[in-house]
């Protein structure tokens, strides 16, 4: 089964609990997409992992404040989903299921994916308002990203070199 990205998009955006304008919703989960993919071009991340990991690590909140459970719920909406609208295998799940329930505990990964999928989540802090700090990347290229500070910062300094 190939993964119909558009279809994914559209359901899991639909079902989503919180105002479309959340801090937490689609515009958010589409950056942490792009800021996933970016750094998986250097840190040998799996994709689809990365890209599922944004769909789903803040799909199942159901405000803004803070929501302890709101990963485990995202990978238990994954479950119901896989199989219908995505697939993967079990290892890739594996990593899905540790990305989206440990990424608000502020830890470090040593796995490619997990890190990746944490530090793109971590480069959107700042439409928080909070600064981003390269201790808190777990891939090598999230800290280069985070020490210009956003990641059109980085994007910037990248198109002037």
């Amino acid at each position: 089964m190939t993964t119909d990205w558009a279809r994914l998009w559209k359901h899991v955006t639909h079902e989503f609990m919180c105002d479309r304008d959340s801090i937490h919703g689609p515009e958010h989960w589409r950056r942490v997409e792009r800021n996933g993919l970016l750094i998986a071009k250097r840190s040998g991340a799996v994709v689809d992992v990365v890209r599922l990991f944004a769909v789903f690590h803040d799909s199942r909140r159901e405000h803004d404040d803070w929501d302890v459970t709101h990963g485990a719920r995202g990978v238990e909406y994954a479950k119901s989903l896989r199989g219908k609208i995505f697939d993967i295998s079990d290892e890739h799940f594996g990593f899905l299921c540790s990305a989206c329930t440990g990424h608000t505990d502020g830890q470090l990964s040593n796995n490619p994916t997990v890190g990746t999928c944490w530090d793109a989540d971590r480069l959107d802090l700042d439409r928080l308002g909070i600064r981003l700090d390269r201790n808190y990347m777990s891939t090598i290229f999230g800290r280069e990203i985070a020490a210009h500070g956003s990641v059109e910062d980085y994007l910037r300094s990248k198109l002037s070199a």
